[in-house]
């Protein structure tokens, strides 16, 4: 097909309709211009995409017919349809593409809070990095204890600080450096404190007040920051597409697990705000944890599975994600 001809011949088509759809009101007979020459346009988009598939070409028509279709339906509104849709297809096919992400990120961290920890109990010199005997004593009769409040201000105070690791392991994650740094402090941090309650006896308190909220709290960290992670990579190995569309459809599939572990930090801020401070038995406060876990990875297995064979990712559809580079 000649390209130019094609553009030559149809342009003053597409110019009528970039001014209708710019136009705040219509009359019968413009409406009616409008919808033909919609239909007119997406049957040049596609013919241009199968035979002559020039990327600005493809753009321009696919931001066209985007405007001519808002102005005949009007604005899309989020329906429950949406939501539902969200839930058991987008998110967990989002999550579901980075488990292997998720599951190193979770087997480093994991091992080196366990060597942060036995460290931090075998060694005295460590043990007086994190303070005074005084306030270690301190800290593992009382204080430790005491921080676990609950009520809602101490679940919104949670949210917001997880929250923010793991905006940083996301946001920055393009750097390659910063998510590992966030982790890597996180993961010191947790073992050395776990290594303190070991050097005085206090094992058992530590485990039975991090474990019920920590489960999911933690692996929720470890989701950003392989989220984050697997954003550089992109960078890194793009693959069969090209870096800039790549890098533009994880980007937004990563958002999609922004919100998803926005809302996975809320239920274990509402697990330590309400259960691993309450006056619950241990063995409850753990087992509601474990469900809580099995529950997330559950519907991130089940449901992402089946989203992502059917070809989803977590990016928005072809439409709402607007024109995209054609590539071999």
């Amino acid at each position: 097909m000649d390209l130019d001809a094609f553009r030559l011949t149809h342009e003053p088509e597409w110019q009528r309709l970039a001014e209708l759809t710019r136009r705040r009101r219509l009359g019968g007979a413009e409406a009616d211009e409008l919808v033909r020459l919609y239909q007119s346009v997406a049957t040049h988009l596609s013919v241009v995409r199968s035979s002559a598939p020039d990327p600005g070409l493809v753009q321009r028509l696919s931001v066209l017919v985007s405007r001519a279709r808002n102005a005949l339906a009007g604005a899309h509104d989020p329906r429950w349809s949406d939501v539902v849709r969200f839930a058991t297809v987008s998110a967990p096919a989002a999550v579901y593409r980075i488990r292997w992400w998720i599951h190193g990120v979770t087997a480093a961290c994991v091992i080196l809070a366990v060597v942060a920890g036995f460290a931090a109990a075998r060694d005295s010199s460590i043990l007086a990095l994190l303070g005074t005997p005084e306030d270690r004593q301190q800290y593992v009769d009382q204080a430790f204890a005491q921080y676990y409040d609950p009520g809602l201000d101490f679940a919104l105070t949670v949210w917001t600080s997880n929250a923010w690791i793991a905006a940083q392991c996301i946001a920055l994650g393009i750097t390659g450096v910063w998510p590992v740094y966030v982790l890597a402090n996180n993961a010191i941090n947790v073992g050395a404190m776990g290594g303190l309650m070991a050097a005085h006896g206090r094992l058992d308190i530590f485990f039975a007040l991090i474990t019920p909220h920590g489960l999911l709290e933690l692996t929720a960290i470890f989701a950003a920051g392989a989220a984050g992670l697997k954003l550089f990579w992109t960078i890194v190995d793009p693959g069969r597409r090209p870096r800039g569309v790549a890098l533009a459809q994880e980007g937004r599939a990563t958002f999609t697990v922004v919100v998803t572990l926005a809302v996975a930090l809320a239920v274990s801020g509402i697990v330590e705000g309400w259960v691993t401070g309450s006056m619950l038995p241990w063995w409850l406060k753990i087992l509601i944890g474990m469900v809580v876990l099995a529950g997330f990875w559950t519907w991130v297995t089940v449901l992402g599975r089946r989203a992502v064979r059917a070809g989803h990712t977590g990016d928005l559809s072809e439409d709402r994600a607007g024109g995209v580079q054609l590539y071999a």
